[in-house]
């Protein structure tokens, strides 16, 4: 019953999966197998429409949604929050009905396509709006929420904590392209049904939460702006089998259909070197431990697979120990930004300096005229289009590359490229939309990884960034916001000194209650990352929030970790490898052969097996790896809590890990 492989979809799609939160497969079988062509039936302001597992309805007046399925009749969308106005009369089209709404100049056309219930709004009018749509959770089946941050979570909607200010979720927009990793939300919809909500035009689209009566309560709200290029809004509904990871796989059907889904075996064979992300840990080095001495100290204690990252300061990795690296087997390789500019005089950061006239020529300017400030206030933030125009002439990013890789560096690290956050720029030297930055930022990390052959990761990747990335640091981690508070207060969290070994990635740390709850509850967590793009890229948590960072955690990320088949992200330097190191290499000897298997594999299954959804369980491939970890404090099945067992294609007993027994 797992549907995520394509040699297993059409089978699966005639498998009825009984899908709950506990004790049952929870993949979903949304995009599954041929669909027949749609018919559809309008009758004055109602358009019937048949998908995938049942028929949907559209009230054209509200657009209310409704699904029948399975016998039942389930609101997949109240009426829309925002005055439509009278509608105009709804005529066929091909697969479904067009209408429009003249008081909001809004054309609506809404259709089947492969199984779901597409329904695109176009602005017609002269004038920017907005529309409040859909409005979801409000069906009394509705029992939880699916939400892509970081790797992902499944809210009940009548959780206490989530509907309270404790969990700093509610009456916030958050952002589709940047906030979430996946443009994509769901719900369960009582036992076995659930419905996934697809938003292709993530741009200029975001998510609120409101809690009403004790039940989240979501509503999207799209910007129609024709500067910003955001006329044209997209949802496409697909019922699930109401798992907590559904909509990720359906939106994993809709890369694949769209030849929108990268794959790590294609990018191994492009790039050999990429084979070595495989079975390896991944850290950021200082001090000692990046010297040649230091990485060997590391692979005398048996690491046999890094990714080693060092920052771009006055002491990078010279070529010896860039030659040492890959000796040991391991990638390695500088982190860099080309999103900051400074002024060279005083300028904090080596990445921030440029050839004149990149600052401040190339920064992107606001609205009021002025330029935007950069991360932390410091310059301002670099326009992609003035690079990108430059770029044939001046080569001022191939230049940079090229002098960052000079010691051998076969890996690099951009950072937020992919991150998300996007930017107008008014200047009109060099004026881009929000569409516009992100096309080229995928234009200059593909020149990167397919041009440079560096095996390229960035920060926090959202999805559409997955077919030019081999990793990312950050979408692992499902960030509160109540996280920048803490990392706020210098003398808990740490500051930047030593400048051998920065406080504020080296001092533990621990996180108020209630971030730790919204982070690293297990109760919460689900992989929807790994669920749509495990077999694409490699995914790991932040990396100020490296796996010695929060002690209290350690034990979670380090299931968490092997549960999802993802690597951990520490900081080293050359005391933390003598105090560390065994810990570290007895974590990877475990990791490094059950990722070697399934780095490359889809995730298939995922499942919890405990009503208090503390023991969960997850597939890879076609049965090429299990795994089940006890993140609760009694023993399930012979499996104690707080370990993990790991299964490849073969082994007769388990392979069990215990973080807690490991050395530390």
């Amino acid at each position: 019953m797992r549907t995520i492989t394509s040699s297993r979809t059409a089978r699966a799609a005639a498998v009825a999966l009984a899908a709950s939160m506990t004790c049952v497969p929870v993949v979903s079988t949304a995009h599954a197998g041929p669909v027949a062509a749609p018919t559809a039936h309008l009758h004055g302001h109602v358009l019937d429409l048949p998908v995938r597992g049942g028929t949907v309805t559209v009230d054209t007046v509200s657009l209310r949604v409704t699904a029948h399925t399975r016998g039942r009749a389930v609101e997949l969308s109240a009426p829309a929050a925002t005055d439509l106005g009278r509608p105009g009369r709804a005529t066929p089209v091909k697969g479904g009905a067009r209408w429009s709404y003249p008081d909001r100049g809004l054309t609506v056309t809404a259709r089947t396509e492969r199984g779901r219930l597409l329904v695109t709004h176009t602005a017609t009018g002269g004038t920017d709006s907005r529309l409040a749509w859909p409005v979801t959770g409000t069906d009394r089946t509705a029992s939880a929420v699916q939400l892509p941050r970081g790797e992902g979570l499944s809210i009940p909607l009548a959780d206490r904590f989530w509907n309270s200010s404790e969990a700093q979720l509610t009456d916030a927009d958050l952002a589709m392209e940047s906030a979430l990793s996946l443009p994509l939300w769901g719900h369960t919809l009582g036992k076995g049904l659930g419905v996934g909500y697809l938003v292709p035009t993530d741009i200029g689209t975001s998510l609120r939460f409101t809690s009403e009566r004790g039940r989240l309560r979501t509503t999207a709200t799209h910007h129609f702006s024709r500067a910003e290029g955001t006329r044209a809004y997209t949802v496409a509904f697909a019922l699930t089998d109401g798992s907590p990871v559904a909509p990720a796989a359906d939106y994993r059907g809709w890369l694949k259909e769209h030849g929108q889904l990268g794959s790590l075996r294609d990018k191994i064979r492009q790039t050999p070197a990429t084979g070595k992300l495989l079975g390896a840990f991944h850290a950021y080095l200082w001090g000692e431990a990046r010297t040649a001495e230091g990485v060997r100290r590391l692979r005398a204690l048996g690491v046999s697979r890094m990714w080693l990252g060092y920052d771009a300061d006055d002491r990078p990795m010279d070529a010896a120990a860039v030659t040492a690296a890959k000796k040991a087997g391991y990638l390695v390789g500088p982190y860099d930004s080309f999103a900051n500019g400074q002024d060279p005089k005083t300028a904090d950061a080596p990445t921030s300096v440029w050839p004149d006239p990149v600052y401040p020529d190339f920064c992107v300017q606001g609205a009021d005229g002025k330029p935007v400030p950069g991360f932390h206030d410091r310059g301002c933030y670099l326009s992609t289009e003035a690079f990108e125009r430059a770029e044939p002439t001046r080569h001022h990013l191939a230049n940079r590359t090229r002098a960052m890789t000079a010691n051998g560096a076969d890996s690099y690290f951009l950072d937020v490229d992919a991150a998300g956050e996007l930017f107008r720029d008014h200047d009109p030297a060099h004026p881009m939309n929000r569409a516009r930055d992100r096309a080229n930022r995928l234009a200059r990390m593909e020149r990167l990884s397919a041009g440079d052959r560096l095996v390229l990761g960035s920060e926090s990747a959202g999805g559409w960034a997955n077919q030019v990335l081999a990793f990312d640091h950050g979408s692992g981690t499902p960030v509160a916001d109540g996280l920048w508070q803490v990392q706020k207060d210098k003398e808990k969290w740490g500051g930047y000194a030593p400048a051998n070994a920065p406080a504020v990635f080296f001092k533990p740390a621990e996180l108020p209650a209630a971030v730790a709850k919204a982070m690293y509850d297990p109760a919460y967590r689900v992989p929807l990352y790994e669920t749509a793009l495990h077999d694409s890229l490699v995914n790991t948590e932040r990396w100020e929030l490296s796996y010695d960072k929060l002690p209290k955690q350690k034990t979670t990320r380090a299931l968490l970790a092997m549960l999802y088949n993802t690597p951990l992200n520490v900081v080293l330097d050359g005391p933390s490898i003598e105090k560390r190191g065994a810990e570290l290499a007895a974590l990877q000897k475990y990791f490094a052969p059950l990722h070697r298997a399934a780095g490359t594999e889809p995730m298939t299954d995922f499942r919890t097996l405990t009503a208090d959804r503390l023991v969960q369980r997850t597939e890879f491939g076609d049965g090429t790896l299990t795994v089940t970890a006890n993140f609760g404090t009694s023993a399930h099945k012979g499996l104690p809590g707080g370990c993990v067992d790991a299964r490849l294609r073969g082994d007769t007993e388990p392979r069990r890990l215990c973080p807690d027994a490991v050395d530390r």
